[in-house]
């Protein structure tokens, strides 16, 4: 590389060439490659360097990663949930308590946990993953995701008229199945003993139903007192399909 300054008047001028030597007939000879003098000096000074086989564009060693949070799984989660109506279900507009209950969703198939667990994933300070920022709800507290939560269950029986309209039709076959979950708490009007599938004969439980289409798609959920029978369950769905579904 070569730079020539020409002086005209007040004025210099500077011309930068990327020029090669090579040998023709014994004799040496010089070929301009490129005209450089129109980059900027600094990046002049990076070829330069990069000629000069000096290394080029490493960090400086008073930098240093910080922290680094998961994005993969929370686009994958997110766009699926989008892409497959279920936000749409939420809200048909998109609002601060739509986008905390795509949250909560969200961090259910992510990495299931207490609505405290979840406000602490999406704390700036503490966060876990890009969840809060994706959703724009970073720093949100437990009594927002509690709220939201609320605003859910009272949208509970349209959501679920709004996807059997969808998945199911008369005629159709339908899939239920009963399970249930024990609980630690003290403020469940629903947890009962009963029969304990997880094992934990001391502790009481809720009792849940899932109604699906043929498909496997969910439809509904209803929550039973810890000591109902699974075939009591069952009356209640029929009641459902019949009545709020028109099947």
């Amino acid at each position: 590389m070569v730079t020539t300054k020409r002086v005209v008047g007040e004025k210099v001028y500077l011309t930068t060439l990327l020029r090669r030597t090579y040998r023709e007939n014994g004799k040496v000879k010089n070929e301009t490659l490129a005209n450089l003098s129109h980059l900027p000096p600094h990046i002049i000074e990076v070829v330069k360097a990069g000629m000069s086989g000096q290394a080029v564009g490493v960090l400086s060693q008073d930098l240093a990663c910080v922290r680094s949070l998961p994005h993969g799984h929370v686009a994958a989660v997110v766009g699926t949930m989008r892409g497959s109506g279920l936000t749409a279900l939420l809200g048909s507009r998109r609002s601060r308590t739509r986008d905390l209950q795509e949250a909560l969703i969200a961090h259910r198939l992510i990495s299931p946990g207490s609505k405290l667990s979840l406000s602490r994933a999406l704390s700036p300070d503490t966060a876990t993953s890009t969840l809060g920022e994706v959703l724009g709800v970073a720093g949100a507290t437990e009594d927002e995701l509690y709220g939201a939560m609320d605003a859910l269950l009272s949208r509970q029986k349209s959501i679920e008229a709004s996807l059997a309209k969808k998945h199911l039709q008369d005629g159709t076959l339908v899939l239920y199945d009963v399970s249930s979950s024990y609980y630690t708490g003290e403020h469940c009007d629903l947890a009962r003993y009963g029969h304990n599938r997880d094992g934990k004969k001391r502790f009481p439980q809720i009792v849940y139903g899932l109604l699906c289409a043929s498909d496997g798609c969910p439809v509904t959920i209803e929550v039973f007192e810890g000591n109902t029978a699974d075939p009591n369950t069952l009356s209640a769905q029929i009641a459902k399909l019949r009545e709020r579904f028109g099947l």
